[in-house]
């Protein structure tokens, strides 16, 4: 029990660790969990110190464990597919589902068969595996990576919707090949009752969504209990359905999570933080797991100096270069996607936990059917995995680049309120070329933005429609500042776990102690030090205050900008060299570096006051002239 709990603490560390590395270098998170795992279980094991040993710790409890993390990973990537992207994407979505996964098991097949030298059954069975992609790596990759909203949706909804078709496809070469090989059966007598289980377990997966959107928004579970209540029903469907059908509880649990996010279940918005961290916590127990279980023993055939080796690495080769744009190339071809865009896709394919998964499970059956070559499917599988991370986990950002499918690089800021404050600092910011969109319920209130040719989006902010509408990855700030303050607080409320608790500011620290006390816990982060509010900020520019920038050296640093200012200037931000935003609030100031951009809010000098003094006045000797 205490080798267990140390087991458990310690992929916890690596996996958690190696995602907070990424975090801070940039580089794929997969990679680094992969290479964590892998040091912790073989590496170490072989040098007689392993750190893990999954198998020894859990024994036949492996499985099913890492099973069930599959399915929570699956369930909470169908909650993320809405079917109002169909209406932008769903041409692409439905040639990648219907026309994309066959081509990818018949290209596969032959690839395994001629390249890899798989026998025929092993080989059908493996690429239909290969078929998924997989929201466990997709996902962080498209989080890293800034890729436009059309491809990345794309990427997303091949992912998750493959992942159990893929499953499937593999259920049926097994169940095919078990019946020629036990009772002469024929695909007539397999696909047909294989369909039909996949058919009931969507149905099964269907109705528990319904339960829940029924019951949960009607009081029939309180609050306390709806994420226990909604991850043993997930739990509980998958392990149901997979005793109709092996791996039939892949295919309930992504038409659970898609159909429940479709019945927009409002009292759903409160737990999607906790389903995000579970994701986080699953992935990344799964893949050092899986990659400290592997035996050093099962890799003898990588060596690139023998036969077998070097069909491998040639199998790898095809599988990238060949099988993979050949089935995005002719699944979208005749479609209205940009040649740049299918090239994109082409490339991007990395398979991840779903593939080791269920490979481990059919190495197993397949050896027990007389088939040998069955054995080398969970190193063959780690072997896909590490090319496909690896390949496309460090190549993403330049081949998006290179294909002009890159989104905004630089972090943006989400200015929510068309006020003459605002408008004036996205006008800045967007000179300084920093992603700023200006989100407003007015069209008429945006009209001077629109006239200054900045960026804007005419809707309501906390509508669930919008999120379909915008793009938001790019923007990784948001500024709440419309005339009501309680609104902006809700916004920043909203927002605050998708962007961060410390990336959400709105205007004004409350001057009363008791509002003060209550809206700290649910209000953004205060701008300026002064705690100027939103009537402070309007008033100061009616009288002619303006947004400021200087550029920052280790010669000329802030105590000396803030010299040349006025000595009623407000600093508002700092800006990275990166285009990262670090505000001053009336609780904490960012630390100045050589090289930032400082943008004060500042009334105008002596000498711009004369000016514009002479100006109003010009202005108003001014007789009209005839249009």
């Amino acid at each position: 029990m205490e080798q267990q709990a140390l087991v458990i603490a310690l992929v916890g560390v690596l996996g958690i660790g190696a995602q907070w590395l990424a975090w801070r270098t940039g580089w794929p998170a997969i990679v680094l969990m992969l290479a964590a795992g892998f040091i912790a279980g073989p590496i170490m094991g072989q040098l007689g110190y392993p750190l893990i040993d999954p198998r020894a710790a859990f024994g036949d409890l492996l499985e099913p464990m890492v099973a069930i993390g599959v399915a929570l990973i699956l369930f909470e990537g169908g909650l993320s597919l809405d079917f109002r992207e169909l209406r932008k994407y769903g041409e692409g979505v439905w040639r990648l589902v219907f026309l994309g996964a066959p081509l990818a098991w018949l290209f596969g097949s032959l690839a395994c068969y001629f390249i890899a030298g798989l026998v025929w059954p092993v080989a059908i069975l493996f690429a239909g595996i290969l078929v998924v992609t997989g929201p466990t790596v997709v996902m962080p990759l498209l989080r890293q990576s800034a890729v436009q909203q059309r491809p990345a949706a794309l990427l997303k909804w091949e992912a998750i919707v493959n992942d159990p078709i893929g499953a499937l496809c593999a259920v049926v070469a097994y169940e095919y090949f078990r019946a020629t090989a036990e009772t002469g059966g024929t695909a007539f007598d397999v696909v047909p009752q294989i369909a039909l289980a996949g058919a009931v377990a969507g149905a099964i997966g269907f109705a528990a969504a319904w339960v829940i959107a029924y019951s949960f928004p009607r009081g029939l579970v309180p609050e306390f209990l709806k994420v226990p209540v909604l991850l043993v029903a997930v739990v509980g469907t998958f392990v149901l359905c997979n005793k109709i059908e092996h791996e039939a509880g892949l295919v309930a649990v992504t038409v659970m999570g898609i159909a429940l996010a479709n019945m927009h279940v409002s009292s759903l918005r409160s737990i999607h933080p906790f389903k995000q961290n579970i994701a986080v916590l699953l992935v990344s127990g799964i893949f050092i797991l899986l990659s400290a279980s592997l035996d050093l023993n099962e890799l003898t055939y990588l060596n690139p100096f023998e036969v077998s080796g070097l069909r491998l690495y040639l199998f790898l080769f095809a599988l990238l270069f060949l099988v993979r744009p050949a089935t995005i190339l002719l699944s979208l071809l005749g479609s209205s996607i940009p040649w740049n865009e299918r090239l994109f896709l082409s490339w991007i394919a990395p398979r991840g936990i779903v593939l080791v998964a269920i490979s481990g499970l059919f190495a197993l059956r397949l050896n027990e059917l007389g088939y040998g070559d069955g054995s080398i499917l969970i190193g063959l599988s780690f072997a896909v995995v590490v090319a496909t991370v690896f390949a496309h986990g460090f190549t993403i950002d330049v081949v998006a680049r290179l294909l002009k499918v890159k989104g905004a690089e630089r972090p943006g800021v989400l200015l929510v309120g068309a006020t003459p404050w605002t408008i004036a600092l996205a006008e800045k910011l967007h000179q300084l070329e920093t992603p700023v969109l200006l989100v407003d319920t007015s069209w008429q209130r945006l009209k001077p933005a629109r006239a200054k040719g900045l960026p804007t989006y005419h809707g309501e902010i906390l509508n669930e429609a919008t999120e379909h509408n915008l793009d938001l990855n790019p923007f990784q700030s948001l500024v709440a500042a419309t005339d009501n303050e309680a609104y902006n607080a809700l916004v920043c409320s909203e927002f605050a776990p998708e962007i961060g608790t410390d990336k959400v500011y709105q205007l004004g620290d409350g001057v009363d102690d008791d509002f003060r006390a209550i809206a700290a816990s649910l209000r953004g982060r205060a701008l300026f030090k002064s705690g100027f509010g939103v009537e402070d900020v309007l008033e100061r520019h009616e009288q002619g205050w303006i947004f400021r920038h200087t550029r920052l050296s280790d010669q000329y640093k802030l105590a000396d900008a803030r010299d040349t200012l006025p000595e009623a200037a407000n600093m508002l931000l700092l800006l990275r060299p990166s285009g990262e935003m670090k505000f001053f609030t009336h609780a904490a100031a960012p630390e100045p570096r050589a090289g930032d951009i400082v943008i004060s809010f500042s009334p105008p000098r002596k000498a711009e006051e004369r000016g514009a003094k002479r100006a109003a006045a010009s202005a108003a000797t001014e007789k009209p002239q005839p249009v």
